[in-house]
């Protein structure tokens, strides 16, 4: 099938690569009706034929592709330098090819199926994203993940999605208790350690044994005192469990300060190092 134009100039150009024809035409239909202008390709031969002649703002891009995986196809485009950004779709939800599509830099990931809601999302937010460093990646092991996170909220949101799909085993409660934690602690590396500046980076560690998952996060500040935190929930006298609220609207702070408290119910063992810019958050799975 020939490469579908819908000429809707007023939005970004769009390339669908996936072999399901169904798929393929529905989706190109949904986004040219939101005004977006979309090609479609039915194998990575002909996706790398419009990249030729058209510059695409965003790729959707199936894993298995009858000619050349999209994995391959994402390594083709980093070495010919093709500044895009790509949502990998699939539903092989194995570690291997979650991990693989970040190393290829691949800027997020929606799991087979999906609702096209949930899909026209993602693109609205990708497309909407700022542009910050690549999320570098140190291992890609699935039992020993370790990456440098840039300072940037929507960096870090994007690993905690990524992150969160290498817990899909785990019961739902103890998925949900890492997940949360995760995002309390990585959020304050970023906003807190790191100052917001995505010219420095987070390292996070991920480690997973059949006994227990280990987040290990380090961010480049200076650290801190949990004495020094008035606006946080943690120092709040056991007479007045709100104090912090009226710390943080003095200070102009947002409406928050939990997440400490949060974090020490969720971990089995939490530690820090001596500056307090390095934490390791532990949950056993034997209990």
């Amino acid at each position: 099938m020939n490469p579908v134009e819908y000429k809707r100039a007023d939005k970004a150009r769009i390339l669908v690569v996936e072999d399901d024809e169904l798929l393929r035409e529905l989706l190109g239909s949904v986004l040219s009706g939101e005004g977006f202008l979309v090609s479609s390709a039915n194998d990575g031969a002909q996706a790398l034929r419009e990249l030729q002649t058209t510059r695409f703002q965003l790729m959707l891009l199936d894993v298995w592709l009858p000619d050349m995986s999209g994995l391959d196809l994402l390594v083709d485009l980093a070495q010919q330098h093709v500044a895009m950004r790509v949502i990998v779709m699939t539903q092989d939800n194995s570690p291997e090819t979650m991990l693989s599509a970040i190393r290829e830099r691949a800027f997020d990931y929606i799991a087979k199926p999906f609702e096209v809601g949930d899909m026209l999302e993602l693109v609205r937010n990708t497309l909407a994203s700022s542009t910050v460093p690549d999320i570098q990646i140190l291992s890609a092991r699935p039992d020993w993940v370790e990456l440098l996170v840039p300072c940037d909220l929507q960096a870090a949101g994007r690993i905690q999605g990524f992150l969160a799909r290498l817990a899909v085993d785990l019961p739902d409660d103890v998925r949900n208790a890492v997940a949360q934690a995760f995002r309390e602690l990585l959020t304050n590396a970023v906003e807190w350690g790191g100052k917001l500046d995505a010219k420095r980076n987070v390292r996070v560690a991920y480690l997973r044994t059949p006994r227990l998952v280990l987040y290990r996060i380090a961010d480049p500040g200076s650290g801190f005192r949990f004495e020094d935190l008035k606006h946080a929930a943690i120092n709040n006298p056991e007479e007045d469990p709100l104090q912090h609220t009226v710390v943080r609207e003095q200070q102009g702070l947002r409406p928050g300060g939990l997440g400490m408290v949060i974090v020490r119910g969720l971990a089995d063992e939490l530690l820090y190092n001596e500056r307090q810019n390095e934490v390791v958050f532990i949950k056993y799975l034997d209990k």
